[in-house]
């Protein structure tokens, strides 16, 4: 019999690096594998449905919530973003380490339904970076860059409800300190 997985979530404000820690965590770990979340936002340039998101209008999100498909679910800068619940539940019991990477919101609640998880909470070096992070992309608008900043003090200051708190300088030693957390489950 395979030996149950884990249930690892990574969570922070917008901008503080969470895609990049979790690309470059999986990235030589068959171990790992990445929930895919579903969203109701336009996709980026590049992003493809069903490989960095499942893009859903709104109306097609909130049948999927009515009808029970998501862990979690939560509402964040005017989008809907979700974790689809089949696939998660049968990697962990394949054994497979379930890596959530998902807003505050939707953590806080996996965190309640799925008590057996490990909660990683990514903290900027300052919010000042943070706001320099988020406008280098050029992915938003600056009501949407003020929106995500605002929401990223209050979710901040939830930091201390989670297992661990990193503040992410530098993705190798964020990764390294990940890793070192993770090794004990294993």
């Amino acid at each position: 019999m395979k030996n149950k997985g884990k249930l690892i979530i990574i969570t922070g404000p917008s901008g503080v690096g969470k895609g990049t820690v979790v690309k470059e965590l999986i990235g030589n770990n068959k171990n790992f594998w990445l929930s895919i979340s579903a969203t109701t936002r336009q996709p980026r340039k590049g992003e493809i449905h069903g490989k960095e998101y499942y893009f859903y209008n709104r109306k097609e999100f909130k049948k999927k919530i009515n009808e029970g498909l998501f862990l979690e679910w939560a509402e964040f800068a005017g989008n809907l973003y979700g974790t689809p619940a089949e696939s998660v539940t049968e990697r962990i019991n394949n054994g497979k380490m379930v890596i959530l990477e998902i807003e505050v919101e939707g953590a806080k609640q996996i965190r309640e339904k799925y008590p057996d998880n490990l909660s990683i909470f990514l903290l900027p070096p300052s919010i000042e970076e943070l706001e320099r992070r988020i406008r280098n992309r050029g992915t938003d608008d600056e009501n949407s860059i003020l929106k995500r900043l605002k929401r990223a003090q209050h979710e901040i200051e939830s930091s201390i409800d989670f297992d661990f708190a990193i503040t992410n300088q530098n993705v190798d030693d964020s990764i390294r300190v990940i890793l070192d957390l993770i090794k004990p489950s294993n």
